[in-house]
């Protein structure tokens, strides 16, 4: 993959600071720091963005998620790994995230509104929002993910 501009965000400084404006706001809002990382994955898995997946799977690691919860997120709904309440966040997620197709379903809503405040379902909706703006940056112009050549090449070897 070759990227399409050296730094996208150097070229809009005051987007990219309300953008980490909107961010603080939402990791202050009282939502569950892992939720809000599940939440940005599974997007990020949706849009096929390497490189926030690769930045949210780190963070979850570091946070103490668990290796198996993180390899389940595309299959959630099959899984027992998920509470309720992260279960409706993924599902807003993806009707969100895939809003043209889904066009936010009732049933998706009225799961978020069984497990979320309406506070919470805002601020829960604007995260999504921010994710997808990431996501579209970094797909729309192919920012590469951080590689540890030496560890990718060892994997490769065995």
């Amino acid at each position: 993959m070759i990227p399409r501009l050296d730094a996208p965000y150097k070229l809009v400084p005051d987007a990219i600071k309300a953008m980490t404006a909107l961010e603080a706001a939402i990791k202050n809002s009282g939502l569950e720091y892992n939720l809000i990382e599940l939440v940005k994955l599974r997007a990020s898995q949706v849009n096929g963005c390497a490189f926030c997946i690769h930045m949210h799977t780190t963070d979850l690691r570091a946070h103490g998620e668990t290796e198996m919860r993180i390899y389940m997120l595309t299959a959630w709904r099959e899984s027992p790994l998920y509470s309720d309440r992260e279960r409706a966040a993924l599902a807003w997620t993806e009707a969100l995230t895939l809003l043209a197709a889904t066009g936010a379903p009732n049933r998706d809503y009225e799961l978020l509104k069984g497990e979320f405040t309406e506070n919470e379902q805002v601020n829960l909706t604007m995260l999504i929002g921010s994710i997808n703006v990431w996501n579209r940056l970094q797909v729309g112009f192919r920012v590469l993910h951080p590689v540890d050549e030496a560890k990718d090449r060892a994997h490769a070897a065995a």
